[in-house]
């Protein structure tokens, strides 16, 4: 709020709490902007009025006034699609040494004196109703217990208080508290939640916010856009907002269950940070439905905060296709299909555009996978972001020129809705029926850093789209007059980090027409069997994702840099005895078929990523496995 304020004219020495008494269409302005974004939750503009904040000019009186006025502000703006949290921020008076500990008078004093200001403020945010209240980007640990405490009096139950901090780059606060320690304390002290604020942007939230997540608390983390820069005599916030999205899914990924931003955020990053909580399953806004709160503050959150709100992970929304026309069987759309229909075991192997423009090995490799029994090639959108030709040209080559079907990777990083929608109908066009819909990865790891991503859908987006294609109605609505014949995949993380969130996506994907299921490489036997327990019920079919490895450095990268991948430190431990160049290459395949055996009952299928494009490795993993033709 503060930097849009000053963005739009506020100079950084006005009292921007009183702009809620004489420009509130200021201040709503700036929350409609970031309600467009896709924010759930904004806060008031009322993070310095607080008595001893206010006094420097000459407001110490204004206390109930400005607060009352900047609750009102952001309850009109949001409706009932958003929530409005009253924040409060550090009261401005140096604490010192004061504590439990502190010799003397004063350090007592001093607490009384800033636990009164944080009641004063509290009480005059709850009367006017808010949904919760946010102890946001506090310094010291002792003021950081006076103001948790005020307002967990003052709310008296009503609602929740998240507890946010600002750490130094060491993830600490001022006197050397570490991050784990504060979410200890907060909960002891009666926070709902605990999070980190500000500080030095996601990557050093990111790292701290990991080590609050076990605590057990809720936990939100909002960074600033990163060190702020001065440009001509202006200071300005150079992450960008791709950046930004980028980190709020890693933050979700670890647990995190409040993402949002801090100093610098403009509604494109918050937009971006939607996009990602949308791709990694989050919830969305208050429902339409609720009512609204009273203006004594009785706004009946608790069933919110005990229960969630919006429509969860776990409770997807099946796809609506009014005046759709019937689908076509499964068993018709594709040979693919036909095959997975009558219980033959699948081999997909991933076969992907070559740099460049000559796609002459990628079109002679699926020839031999073709003669070597396997059924299916995949092919990625944009494999890492690099100079490739698209996926479609090359799939259309290989069912032209070798007769092998293609699995044609779609993902929601190129394309807005309308490009999404031609692609699709294209394909269909060229005969290509097989798809596995996936988010995508973001241009930033690939070559071309500066390309935009768009992400008008993610993986779920896509599917629902590709599903009312199938049922003959375009996303407006409109009939096509015929409906697509697409098969379905969708991919799975067995080893995610957050493996609940991953689960309730899975079944959101089911939900929204997926077929089939295609994981990520697996190392560890109990991840798998763990997964396919969990699968079961969900009733679809699985593709195993096999990588076998290439090497002892291979092992290692994986297991530490790529989320999602676990390989067990016997499997590295195999692959550092197993030494470089074939024998190494032999032992990853000898790993990748232990675990294509010991599941090989319990799967429809395997897909096989080969290492450096070596399609003969997919062979020999599969060698025995292949049903007759």
């Amino acid at each position: 709020m503060g930097t849009q304020l000053y963005e739009r004219g506020v100079l950084y020495s006005s009292c921007f709490e009183e702009l809620n008494v004489t420009r509130p269409e200021l201040v709503s302005k700036v929350h409609a902007d970031y309600l467009r974004a896709g924010a759930h939750v904004i806060e008031t503009n009322t993070s310095g009025a607080n008595a001893l904040r206010l006094e420097k000019y000459g407001f110490q009186s204004r206390v109930r006034e400005l607060n009352a006025a900047g609750v009102r502000i952001a309850r009109a703006a949001a409706g009932r699609q958003a929530y409005v949290v009253g924040a409060i921020g550090p009261s401005g008076y140096f604490l010192g040494e004061a504590g439990e500990g502190a010799s003397g008078a004063t350090g007592t004093d001093d607490l009384a004196k800033v636990k009164a200001v944080f009641v004063e403020q509290a009480a005059a945010l709850l009367e006017t109703g808010v949904d919760a209240l946010i102890v946001e980007t506090i310094r010291q640990t002792p003021e950081l217990r006076m103001a948790v405490e005020a307002a967990v009096e003052a709310a008296e139950g009503r609602v929740p208080v998240i507890a946010s901090v600002s750490l130094d780059e060491a993830g600490r606060m001022a006197e050397g508290t570490e991050a784990a320690e504060v979410a200890r304390l907060v909960r002891e002290w009666g926070a709902g939640a605990v999070g980190v604020n500000c500080s030095d942007g996601p990557m050093s939230v990111l790292a701290a916010v990991e080590k609050m997540v076990p605590v057990g608390l809720p936990v939100l983390a909002a960074p600033n856009a990163g060190l702020p820069r001065r440009v001509d005599e202006r200071m300005v916030y150079v992450s960008t907002p791709e950046y930004f999205g980028i980190y709020a899914r890693r933050m979700v990924r670890v647990g995190v269950r409040l993402v949002g931003g801090c100093c610098g955020t403009t509604p494109e990053h918050i937009k971006r940070v939607a996009a990602a909580v949308r791709m990694t399953g989050g919830a969305e806004g208050r429902s339409a439905t609720e009512p609204p709160p009273a203006a004594d503050g009785s706004i009946g959150v608790q069933a919110t905060y005990e229960s969630g709100h919006g429509r969860g992970p776990s409770e997807p929304e099946a796809p609506s296709v009014p005046g759709g026309l019937p689908p076509v069987p499964f068993a018709e759309r594709s040979t693919l299909a036909a095959k997975m229909a009558r219980g033959r075991f699948i081999v997909s192997v991933e076969v992907n555009p070559p740099v460049g423009l000559d796609p002459t090995r990628a079109v002679a490799s699926a020839k031999m996978l073709k003669a070597g029994g396997v059924d299916v090639v995949n092919i990625a959108d944009g494999a890492r972001a690099q100079a490739r030709m698209s996926n479609l040209a090359l799939a259309v080559r290989i069912q032209n020129e070798v007769g092998m079907e293609a699995i044609l990777h779609v993902c929601g990083r190129d394309r807005n809705l309308l490009g999404t929608l031609g692609h699709l109908l294209g394909a269909h066009d060229l005969g290509v029926r097989d798809l596995v819909i996936i988010t995508g990865d973001p241009p930033k790891m690939g070559d071309f850093p500066d390309a935009t991503a768009v992400y008008d859908l993610d993986s779920i987006g896509i599917l629902k789209l590709a599903s009312r294609l199938n049922h003959g109605v375009d996303p407006g609505g409109k009939s096509l007059g015929m409906t697509t014949h697409f098969v379905l995949a969708t991919g799975a993380e067995p080893a995610s980090l957050n493996y609940d969130r991953e689960l309730a996506r899975l079944r959101q994907k089911k939900a929204a027409g997926a077929d089939f299921v295609m994981t990520q490489p697996v190392y560890d036997p109990r991840v798998l069997e763990r997964f396919l327990d969990d699968c079961a019920p969900i009733g679809m079919p699985v593709l195993v994702g096999l990588l076998p490895l290439a090497s002892y450095r291979n092992a290692e990268f994986l297991h530490n840099e790529v989320p999602g991948m676990q390989v067990p430190e016997a499997v590295r431990e195999r692959m550092r005895k197993a030494g470089t160049g074939p024998a190494a290459r032999k032992e990853g395949v000898t790993i990748a078929r232990e675990m294509l055996a010991a599941v090989r009952h319990r799967v429809a299928g395997a897909y096989i990523m080969p290492p450096l494009e070596r399609h003969e490795l997919a062979l020999e993993v599969v060698d025995g496995f292949l049903d007759p033709a």
